[in-house]
């Protein structure tokens, strides 16, 4: 009896003084009460185990997670402009130029479109058609309406260059006409903040392009009104360290805050990210601080042109995981899952699970599987001192540049997603480009077991008798 009453005690002091470490009344938590929701989000777990054990509180697990589920589009403020991205295609340009003729004249948007649209010969009533091909004049004769509708709006338009104009700030809302790369295009021009993306499909694939052009009235409407799920896909922040810049910044620091950093500063061989260029760090409006860009689906590192094995290590918040030895390596989001790392034999993932996939490519190992990682590591890549060759990096399959010893490529999860509006919801959306684009577990379905018709069709004269006596003995 007196060992209960000081358990007892004993159990009510830690009640009491956890209650006053939170400033809460302690309340036993009721076992009826499931703490599954119906949320694309895992339950949030409960943080005491057994009679002592718990999670110790800090700051640094502070994190608040919206349920995807619940992501949709709201507006604080009537969007009024809009940036149009069109593959490079003729078949393209009647949808387009409608699209455009339409937010122009009916929503009163200022539309924003590439430079390059207005110097398409098809749109344009200018050309010498005496030194075009004859194909090249029958189209252009085939596209006199189209062309007339457009030289009508492009007083009207407003346009830009990519690497000259920085667009961050100055665009509410984008509408994609064409596949999957017109999204990622689109991705590459924000290196920060993405306005909502609507992508109709008019490409090949179309993983990432869930509206058809048939209604799109119907469509933009519902959008522009609110009426929209989200999907936000992650993007991870790339940047590469070369060998000598911890030198330089060490040096930097010895100078001290004098005048001459400035001369100093330019003398030092300083390489951007931007196609390997040298200059002032920074300087380039599409890498935002840090040379560090933004990738929506994966960024790779291969051998190039080299007959030797990629070797790279592998790092993950500064501890040696791996090394790879085969033809490269993927580091993917999960958008990216379903790409380039899904034919190297990846698992696909929801773009809605935080998360980080690394695939290697036709690795020289048996054992050697693509792995997942939370979202929040950093990874740095690196070539291996013993490596026979250096290798190249490319950033969704853009800026290809060397990897060379010493050099460090850091990648984690960048905190400006691209939100996605969803055609129907995030589930269905991301299940129906599965089977239409990939025709995700397609197969035959198997017949259903029917043994008199097998009997029947095997043609033995005996066979219906013996099922009637097999029918009376199980009977």
């Amino acid at each position: 009896m007196q060992h209960q009453k000081l358990r007892l005690a004993s159990a009510l002091q830690r009640q009491i003084s956890e209650a006053e470490e939170q400033q809460v009344t302690p309340v036993a938590p009721d076992p009826r009460i499931l703490r599954r929701t119906r949320s694309l989000n895992a339950p949030s777990p409960f943080q005491h185990f057994g009679p002592c054990g718990r999670i110790m509180k800090n700051s640094a697990m502070v994190m608040q997670i919206q349920d995807p589920a619940s992501q949709r589009l709201t507006w604080y403020k009537p969007p009024l402009t809009v940036l149009v991205i069109k593959k490079k295609d003729s078949q393209v340009l009647p949808p387009f130029v409608q699209l455009v003729e339409w937010l122009v004249q009916e929503k009163h948007m200022v539309v924003w479109v590439e430079s390059a649209v207005l110097e398409d010969k098809l749109l344009r009533d200018d050309v010498k058609l005496e030194q075009e091909s004859s194909k090249f004049q029958k189209v252009h004769g085939q596209y006199a309406g189209v062309r007339a509708r457009f030289l009508a709006l492009r007083e009207k338009l407003v346009t830009f260059k990519d690497g000259r104009d920085d667009l961050t700030d100055r665009i509410d809302f984008i509408v994609c006409l064409g596949g999957d790369g017109t999204l990622l295009y689109a991705s590459q021009l924000f290196q920060q903040s993405v306005p909502p993306v609507m992508a109709f499909y008019l490409g090949s694939l179309g993983f990432l392009t869930p509206f058809q052009c048939d209604n799109f009235q119907e469509q933009v409407t519902n959008v522009l009104e609110g009426h929209a799920a989200l999907t936000l896909r992650s993007r991870l922040r790339c940047s590469i360290h070369r060998k000598g810049e911890r030198r330089k910044e060490s040096l930097l620091h010895s100078v001290g805050g004098n005048l001459l950093i400035p001369n100093f500063h330019r003398q030092l061989n300083y390489v951007e990210l931007n196609n390997g260029q040298t200059g002032k760090a920074g300087c380039n409006n599409n890498n935002g601080p840090n040379n560090s860009i933004l990738v929506l689906n994966e960024v790779v590192i291969n051998r190039g042109p080299s007959p030797y094995l990629s070797n790279i290590d592998i790092f993950l918040d500064g501890k040696y995981i791996t090394s790879v030895q085969g033809d490269g390596l993927i580091v993917s989001t999960p958008t990216g899952s379903t790409a380039y790392a899904a034919a190297a034999g990846a698992s696909m993932i929801h773009p809605s699970v935080p998360a980080i996939l690394v695939t290697p490519i036709c690795p020289h190992s048996l054992s050697f599987r693509p792995i997942v990682v939370p979202a929040g590591v950093e990874l740095k890549i690196s070539i291996s001192p013993d490596s026979r060759n250096t290798s190249r990096v490319s950033f969704d399959g853009r800026n290809d540049q060397e990897l060379n010893h010493g050099d460090s490529l850091r990648v984690t999860t960048s905190i400006y997603p691209v939100p996605s509006i969803c055609s129907q919801d995030q589930i269905s959306d991301w299940f129906d480009s599965l089977a239409e684009g990939l025709h995700w577990n397609v197969r035959k379905r198997q017949k259903c077991l029917d043994e008199l018709s097998d009997l029947t069709a095997s043609g033995s004269e005996d066979t219906l008798d013996d099922f009637d006596n097999l029918q009376i003995y199980d009977a």
